[in-house]
């Protein structure tokens, strides 16, 4: 039996919205602990990682580890059913080929119910190993986004280098060219305005940009974004959600005599 009651619905949404265009198919797995997918895209060429922890919610119930399959499309329409501030409840028997989601308006005079079939899917689970970055980028989610859209107009990757100077986003393509560097800047007022910079050395890599533009997707769930580089990883991009959790997507670099779409696997 699995019953996973959220107070802030919304997030859910939010999740959703940020990682469908990228994946349409995934497992969502239910432990003890959390609520996680972890899904590659159609091309295998980004990795997306979602944890929900288990305290996060009001109520949590997941008597035995449970495999859920669903189409992002399909759970988002249901999603949308539900009202900003209502409470959303997952819930599914054992061996049910179906999940139930429940929406409570918070005056609870309106609960509505649905009823979405899963899926098989076949997913491998990737190990992601922990690594140390030679440079970690911290900085305003919402600047991030406006730097790839802007970057988007003008060309298709995106290099992001760091240097003692600062992170340097750049771009080329047949307009023109375009440089965007921010330094290091934490003395503002709000925290979530900071540029934190944490360099072991310098790094320079190229990503594709219709990519970091997927990622971005996920800005209405955190103030900041964070931006692991290392020159023989794939990036990570990294938005906590509330004190829950986080969502990561990870892309490999890449390789400048390669222009083709064909990149090492994450």
């Amino acid at each position: 039996m699995l019953e996973l009651r959220l107070v802030q619905g919304s997030l859910l949404k939010k999740v959703l919205d940020a990682i469908k265009e990228l994946v349409k198919d995934a497992n969502f797995d239910c432990s003890t602990t959390g609520f996680s997918l972890q899904a590659m895209d159609s091309s295998h060429v980004a990795l997306v990682s979602l944890l929900l922890r288990a305290e996060g919610f009001e109520h949590y119930r997941c008597d035995r580890n449970l495999s859920m399959g669903m189409n992002l499309d399909n759970m988002a329409k249901m999603l949308k059913c539900s009202g900003n501030d209502d409470i959303i409840t997952i819930k599914a028997d054992d061996g049910s080929d179906s999940v139930t989601f429940m929406f409570e308006s918070p005056t609870q005079d309106k609960i509505s119910d649905f009823e979405m079939k899963l899926m098989d899917i076949d997913s491998e689970h990737l190990g992601i190993p922990e690594a140390e970055y030679h440079a970690i980028i911290r900085m305003p989610s919402a600047e991030f986004a406006k730097i790839c859209r802007d970057l988007a107009s003008i060309g298709d990757t995106v290099v992001i280098s760091v240097s003692k100077e600062g992170v340097k986003f750049s771009t080329r393509g047949d307009i023109g060219a375009a440089n965007v560097v921010l330094r290091q800047n934490t003395t503002v007022d709000k925290p979530e305005e900071a540029t934190i910079i944490e360099m072991n050395e310098p790094v320079s890599l190229t990503f594709a940009l219709r990519y970091m533009n997927s990622f971005t997707k996920a800005t209405p769930l955190s103030n900041i974004v964070t931006i692991s580089l290392s020159s023989e990883l794939p990036v990570v991009v990294e938005y906590k959600i509330a004190e829950m959790g986080y969502i990561r997507f990870y892309l490999a670099p890449k390789i400048e005599e390669d222009e083709d779409e064909t990149k090492p696997e994450v």
